[in-house]
């Protein structure tokens, strides 16, 4: 992977994060609270993504809203910074490639983050958000996602996303395989790769898949550590975990 010194980059200014679903793993929460406003050691489950991303001097984000929209609507208008605009999918759930893409309007012609509302990490030295503009490298890539690997997990049992080369190049994990890496939630990436996508809901995959076929899908490994706060049953780990790293 391409590395930039701290002289060479800027953090893009704007950023999406995708805060639709439904919950439904989360449930019996999500009946009565949106997923991204489970509470996580007494904040909501977004809120520390969107101090990460004003610490790292994002400036707009993009917040989309779906169940629940209200509640969302009502959180959202006491944000001071980052700015927030809502992307309203109340009539029609968009997936996630279709909410990016019906947002753009919001995101401009720059490359812009993307985030899941359930991404949840502890960050090491330096910011995570910081580190990804850092490596990014427009001219070789067209995403850039931040992984979680190993010892850095707590809440995830899965298989495993990519494989990654020395390169920081990244392909799919095999079927019936076990892969390394797993996709934290946090991307790069170009507004151009939504122009020959459909018109209504689409997966990010989609995104992710067509750049591995062009060689220019990379991945940074998270520096810190990825907690995966999918079910109920995971907030506890979580807070546990948050409560050790501030000791």
């Amino acid at each position: 992977m391409k590395k930039t010194s701290g002289a060479d980059y800027s953090v893009p200014k704007r950023a999406m994060v995708l805060a639709a679903g439904l919950g439904l793993r989360m449930r019996p929460l999500t009946a009565t609270t949106p997923k991204p406003l489970v509470s996580v050691a007494g904040r909501p489950l977004i809120a520390p993504i969107l101090d990460a991303l004003r610490d790292a001097g994002v400036e707009d984000v993009v917040i989309n809203i779906h169940h629940l929209a209200e509640q969302m609507q009502r959180f959202a208008s006491k944000i001071k910074t980052p700015q927030i605009h809502l992307s309203d999918e109340v009539s029609k759930l968009m997936d996630s490639g279709g909410g990016v893409k019906k947002a753009l309007g919001h995101l401009g012609e720059e490359s812009f983050f993307v985030l899941n509302a359930d991404s949840f990490w502890i960050d090491g030295p330096r910011s995570n958000i910081r580190r990804l503009a850092e490596a990014w490298s427009p001219q070789a890539m067209d995403v850039l996602l931040l992984l979680a690997s190993g010892a850095q997990i707590t809440g995830y049992d899965g298989r495993g996303d990519f494989l990654m080369d020395s390169d920081g190049r990244l392909s799919r994990r095999p079927e019936r395989a076990v892969a390394p890496f797993v996709y934290a939630g946090v991307a790069l990436m170009k507004p151009e790769l939504f122009v020959d996508t459909p018109e209504g809901p689409f997966s990010l995959n989609l995104i992710f898949d067509r750049a591995i076929t062009t060689g220019r899908l990379f991945g940074l490994r998270l520096d810190g550590e990825w907690l995966h706060v999918g079910t109920p049953d995971a907030i506890a780990d979580a807070e546990q975990k948050l409560m050790l790293s501030i000791l």
